[in-house]
Formats: C-alpha cells, structure tokens, sequence
C-alpha cells in the first residue's frame, strides 16, 4: 500500500475539510482578538483576504505549473495536489456562508455564489475528477478577491476616494473582465465541448460563469457611474480654473487702468 493511500485512509476528506474549516474559525477568532477595537466584519474580511491570496497562489501552481492543463483535460481524476487545495477552499466557503448568513451581511447573489462554489467542490472531491476545472474557477473566482478587500478596508480607514482607491479600482476590473469573464468563456467552451465531465458539473459551471456576469453588469454599472464622478469633478476643477485665470486678468487690465 502506497503512503498516499494509507494518508488516504488516515484522513478522509470529510477530516480534510473539517479541519480546513477548524483552520479558518481558528484564524477570524485570532484576528477578533487581534483586531477587538474593529468590528466583527472587519476581522472576517481579513480571513477573506488571506484565504484569497492563498487560493489564487495555490490553483496557479496547480494549474500553469503542477498540472493537467483544465482546458485541455477536463474531467480528469484529481491529483493529490488538486485535493488538498479543494478541501482548504471547501472549509474556507463553509465558514463564510455560515458568517454571511448569521450577520446576514451578503445579498441572495453572493449567497447563490458561496452554494454552487460548495456544491461543485463537494462534486469533484466526491467523484475522485474534475478538480482540474474546479481548481480553474477558484483561481478566477479569487484573483480579483484581495482587490476587492482592498477597496472595503481603503473605504474603512477613509483613504478609498485617493489615487490608491482609482488603481485598486481600475485593475479589479481589468483582472474581472479579462479572466473571470475572458478566460471563464474559454473554460466554459472547453467544459461544455469535452465527453468527460458529468452533466451536473458543466451545469455548475454554467451557473457560476452567469453569476460572473450578473456581477459584471454591477460592475460596469459601477465603473460608469465613478467615470461620471470623476468627469464632471474634472469638468468642475477646469471652470473654476478658467474663471480665475480670466477673473485674475480683468482685475490686473482694471488696475493697469
């Protein structure tokens, strides 16, 4: 018997996932005590962060470096690798639906959102396949996540309306539109084309890439609406400059007089 499957049978994956969740609780608990003079969201929201920047550097190495490629090998069976970042992101989600919903802090979409992401990992983990695209739209899903932290915690300490909050701004809605929307429609494609993959999990995936562009139509909302802001706040500064440039010149012809 081979020392991954005696690991195997030493800590099945409902261990795995319980102690990830243990992890997480474990981790806002410390930044509660940490953190006491912030409020509770403010603890989560740092949970969130390191769970976001983990997640992304870990399904990278999975996908670009350690492999199978998930556009290419759709519906393969999961590597040990591929497990382990399953199950770290499995107790993270679970902690922060049971978070959102005890706080009642998130929307009905958000709450969809944290379900299927649940729902799909538990799939894959429970068939032994599939990881390889699971492990892609938690990479996609997580890359604009510390952006969007960041733009919270900037709001809370009052430095979110400054040329930091504009870059934070302008590169989570590159990075969303180019993979989550971009690279999501190439993943969806080469899901839906393969035979391997079950139906339920292309369904999964259809739903979280349709929940990408729910999110993308509040985006460009968004993005529209700061355009705007920043447009006739621009438009505003240049009249008041052009009317004391001009104002500044009758005075001085007035005085020459």
């Amino acid at each position: 018997m081979s020392f991954c499957s005696c690991g195997r049978m030493l800590f099945p994956l409902p261990l795995r996932v319980a102690c990830s969740l243990l992890a997480w609780f474990s981790l806002y608990t410390w930044f509660c005590h940490r953190y006491k003079h912030r409020s509770y969201e403010w603890s989560c929201r740092l949970v969130t962060l390191t769970h976001g920047i983990l997640a992304t550097c870990l399904s990278a190495y999975v996908g670009f470096i350690d492999g199978p490629w998930p556009m290419s090998h759709p519906g393969s069976p999961n590597t040990t690798l591929q497990v382990h970042v399953l199950c770290l992101s499995l107790g993270y989600f679970l902690f922060d639906l049971c978070w959102c919903v005890y706080f009642q802090t998130e929307g009905a979409l958000m709450l969809a959102h944290h379900l299927v992401s649940i729902l799909g990992i538990t799939a894959s983990l429970a068939l032994g396949e599939s990881a390889a695209e699971v492990n892609a739209v938690i990479f996609g899903s997580e890359i604009t996540n510390p952006l969007l932290q960041a733009r919270w915690f900037l709001k809370e300490i009052g430095c979110y309306h400054s040329f930091t909050g504009d870059v934070v701004d302008f590169f989570f809605v590159v990075l969303f539109t180019g993979v989550r929307i971009g690279v999501g429609a190439w993943l969806m494609y080469c899901e839906l084309a393969s035979p391997k993959p079950r139906w339920y999990i292309k369904l999964g995936g259809v739903i979280m890439y349709a929940v990408s562009w729910v999110f993308m139509v509040s985006i460009c909302r968004f993005a529209r609406r700061r355009s705007m802001k920043k447009y006739h706040a621009w438009r505003s500064r240049r009249s008041e400059e052009l009317y004391l440039k001009t104002n500044g010149h009758l005075k001085t012809h007035r005085d020459a007089e």
